[in-house]
């Protein structure tokens, strides 16, 4: 494999005559060369940029050239490195080789040899590069293996959170009820350095203020009625992994004062408790809220809101990316192919130009909704266009915008989206004869979040 065309080399060596000459010497085959005259100078110009092949003297008159290496390994992990010295001993060679040095030469170094394992020592880079990035992109693929399609938008979602999945920055995931938030909150964790610890969520909207602390933070026994035994919050069960605050923009105004200040500290007390916990656990939140309106009415601190918004990304809504809904229909015919009491052959091209054109008010939580309910329902192996739609129509959505849809005069989109999920989810109860279960399972919601929209619509 063919080294880069302008390798960076840094060439540490404390005699400045030889320093000169080798420098002289590589810089005429073509390569990028850094001189330093001690391992600390090194370390200094290894920060300030890329480092492909370290050449450098074993001793130098302070930290040798082999605990040079293993410092700058820990920033250029490709890193190859040639060591040289004056005292050629089997023993240092040996020790240099098991430091990770690519090779060994002795004083007076022959030009011709040096050379040659320059030449060899870059390929190894190369190919270890080469070799990482392949395996970050398999990594990569597996990761959204669920986020299924190859639109423009979904392609840009991807791209991003591949880019902030290896750092700690907090991620705060915007989009409609339905969009996928969670599948990429999982995406991020599974691509960072924290994919072997915990993934945990709390679901915001679904609980009284008292149990959204109380999950969030954990609590001693007997800090409120019911509480017979201490529990661990998720930000402790969290640590070394992340948590997933979804729906982050209905937690409580006096639960954001105490999430805020972990942020800031990672400290915090279990609900009744005195003693200080230490967590170090990856906030990402998600909310189909409009943050910036709740601030402005006090719903929201805006100081948790910068907390959170380290990095946004927007999920875009399925009416927004049809070209994926063909993808999106044969990935769940996959995942749920064994609901199936027909034996299953295909779907009609009808089906799948009909479902491109729908609206999917519920997005892609309602696509995979509608093809289970196919697979179970069909009368024959190929589904068409009714196996589909009908179900859709039974939902409270027709093919053109439901009922409901439209806005009112000075209507914002919280209370739109607002005043459409009280609808349909009146609608369902008057259908299924106020079963909240059966509700449940109709709109794609847990039960308790079920229960708690009714609170809150009324109903």
């Amino acid at each position: 494999m063919d080294p880069s065309p302008h390798p960076a080399l840094l060439l540490v060596e404390d005699d400045g005559p030889q320093r000169k000459t080798l420098a002289g010497f590589l810089r005429k085959k073509g390569y990028v060369v850094t001189e330093a005259a001690s391992a600390m100078e090194a370390r200094t110009l290894a920060a300030g940029g890329a480092v492909d092949l370290l050449v450098t003297d074993l001793r130098l008159g302070g930290p040798d050239g082999i605990a040079l290496l293993a410092e700058l390994r820990q920033t250029h992990p490709d890193l190859q490195a040639i060591v040289v010295t004056a005292h050629g001993t089997v023993e240092e060679a040996v020790r240099a080789m098991r430091a990770g040095a690519y090779d060994f030469l002795a004083k007076p170094i022959d030009l011709a040899r040096l050379d040659a394992l320059v030449a060899k020592a870059l390929e190894k880079v190369a190919l270890s590069r080469e070799n990482r990035t392949l395996r970050h992109a398999v990594a990569s693929a597996d990761a959204f293996a669920e986020l299924v399609g190859d639109s423009a938008v979904i392609r840009q979602v991807k791209e991003l959170a591949a880019r902030v999945a290896p750092t700690r920055a907090s991620v705060l995931i915007l989009g409609e009820s339905g969009t996928g938030k969670e599948v990429v909150a999982r995406a991020i964790h599974r691509l960072s350095g924290r994919h072997a610890g915990p993934f945990v969520t709390l679901n915001c909207a679904v609980l009284s203020e008292t149990l959204v602390e109380s999950e969030l933070f954990g609590h001693e026994r007997g800090a409120f009625t019911g509480a017979s035994a201490q529990k661990k919050g998720r930000l402790e069960l969290a640590r070394g992994g992340t948590l997933f605050l979804d729906e982050v923009g209905d937690i409580p105004p006096g639960v954001q004062v105490k999430l805020l200040n972990v942020l800031q500290t990672g400290r915090f007390e279990r609900v009744g408790g005195t003693q200080e916990i230490e967590t170090d656990a990856r906030v990402i939140a998600a909310t189909h809220r409009n943050l910036q309106q709740r601030i402005e009415t006090g719903e929201f601190r805006a100081d948790l809101y910068y907390r959170l918004n380290v990095v946004t990304l927007s999920m875009p809504a399925l009416r927004e990316r049809p070209g994926d809904v063909p993808r999106l229909v044969e990935h769940f015919l996959a995942k749920h192919a064994d609901l199936s009491r027909t034996g299953f052959a295909g779907v009609s091209p009808e089906a799948l130009e009909a479902l491109s054109s729908f609206p999917f008010p519920g997005n892609v939580r309602q696509l995979e909704n509608l093809v289970e309910r196919a697979l179970v329902l069909a009368a024959g192996p190929v589904l068409g266009p009714s196996d589909f739609l009908d179900t859709a129509a039974r939902q409270g959505a027709t093919g053109q915008a439901p009922s409901g849809m439209e806005a009112n005069p000075g209507e914002g989109l919280d209370d739109r989206l607002a005043r459409i999920e009280k609808d349909l989810i009146a609608q369902a109860l008057a259908k299924l004869a106020g079963n909240q279960s059966a509700v449940a399972r109709e709109l794609g919601l847990s039960e308790r979040a079920v229960r708690y929209k009714m609170q809150k619509y009324g109903l």
